[in-house]
């Protein structure tokens, strides 16, 4: 059974940083991309991120470039997602999905992880 759990939200003021980790378990696959989601209160669903198991191919919505950062650890089977310079906008519930796949692109993904709340606030 392969699951994800994501772990790292919380509050923060804006300007500040987390960092997210989304650890998969409970498949064989030799190969997979891993995506960052988040939903916002009363919008929809958006993608944020995805990383392939090289890493060399990432993406990022451009509400987010410069600011956060992808990466994996391939010998924990762990996704991370680094977030600087928070802001107001970027609150939302956080979800992790796993695709087999090599390559990034597109948003249909396999699993999802249950999501961490992110709430950045003065």
């Amino acid at each position: 059974q392969l699951q994800l759990v994501e772990s790292g939200g919380g509050l923060v003021q804006p300007g500040g940083s987390l960092r997210l980790s989304c650890a998969a378990s409970g498949f064989t696959w030799n190969y997979y991309v891993i995506a960052w989601f988040r939903q916002a209160p009363g919008k929809e669903r958006e993608g944020v991120s995805c990383i392939n198991t090289s890493g060399f191919s990432t993406n990022y919505v451009d509400s987010v470039k410069g600011r956060f950062t992808i990466s994996r650890d391939n010998t924990k089977n762990t996704v991370y997602l680094q977030m600087n310079s928070l802001k107001p906008e970027d609150t939302a519930v956080y979800y992790c999905a796993v695709r087999r796949s090599r390559w990034c692109g597109g948003d249909a993904m396999d699993y999802w992880g249950k999501g961490t709340l992110v709430t950045v606030s003065s």
